[in-house]
């Protein structure tokens, strides 16, 4: 569900609706269902991937914490690095290593073939993964205190609004609002937020889109100053596309209360590019 479909308003309308009516204790098991519902909608099958990585995070941060010994600590967070990273590793780059191998071996004379074994990219899974990532580190650090709730870890792994396109939040900002979830007072500017996302987002990204693809469709046949255009345009595309979609969700945090990082200060205003990567993160 993307957030400017009609199915995404559907889902939200409905959660949002039973937000406001439940009681507030009901909060935290609503929003951990409603997320897991959110990204068991691009593929249920992925459910055991977030599940597992969420599991294995909590166990490892708490193991870590309780650890004085620092071999172990640090035995400890490379079980937490190594499995969540090669985990994304295995979905992202699988198809182009077994390629790269297979022509590789094919040059060498040698007939091979790659396994017919299709990997999809599963939905988000490059942000929760050094969410996840983020928490046990931060804890090896001595920067945060492990959560002693493991549905409060698992909501802040797959908390919806920010699960798909981000922004990657840390424990130490959002935990701590998650655990007082049923004290939180819903920020109703959230409101303005979210329609000002989803206008950057379907008025202006998709539109500049449409106008990229005409420009570089041929960009032999077209002229300097059409591409010109399509440049700026395409940098238009990205800004209000990423722009919009995090709009979107500090928006939906907001009307439950929680205070979302806000990404893309203007970085197109930057003077330098360390200052645009500070003002696009």
């Amino acid at each position: 569900m993307v957030f400017t479909t009609p199915q995404f308003v559907a889902f939200f309308v409905l959660f949002f609706g039973a937000w406001l009516a439940l009681p507030r204790r009901a909060r935290k098991p609503l929003l951990l269902v409603g997320s897991y519902l959110f990204y068991g909608s691009w593929n249920p099958h992925f459910l055991w991937l977030i599940f597992g990585s969420t599991l294995l995070d909590f166990a490892v941060g708490r193991a870590v914490h309780r650890s004085a010994d620092p071999r172990r600590r640090k035995q400890l967070v490379t079980l937490s690095v190594v499995g969540n990273l090669g985990v994304l590793a295995f979905f992202k780059y699988f198809d182009f290593f077994v390629g790269s191998a297979v022509q590789g071996l094919n040059a060498l004379g040698l007939d091979a073939s790659a396994p017919v074994l299709e990997v999809v990219l599963p939905v988000g899974i490059s942000f929760y993964t050094f969410q996840t990532m983020s928490y046990t580190i931060d804890i090896y650090r001595g920067q945060l205190e492990p959560s002693d709730d493991f549905v409060d870890f698992a909501l802040y792994v797959s908390f919806f609004p920010q699960l798909v396109a981000g922004p990657i939040e840390r424990a130490k900002h959002l935990l701590p609002q998650l655990k007082d979830l049923a004290q939180n007072r819903a920020d109703w500017s959230g409101l303005g937020l979210i329609a000002l996302g989803a206008f950057k987002k379907v008025a202006i990204a998709d539109n500049m889109a449409a106008l990229v693809e005409l420009t570089y469709t041929q960009p032999e046949q077209a002229w300097a100053p059409a591409l010109w255009i399509g440049t700026y345009a395409f940098a238009i595309q990205i800004y209000c596309d990423f722009s919009g979609y995090s709009d979107i969700a500090v928006g939906l945090g907001r009307l439950m209360g929680l205070d979302i990082i806000q990404n893309f200060r203007s970085p197109y205003a930057a003077a330098g590019p360390s200052e645009f990567w500070r003002r696009w993160h």
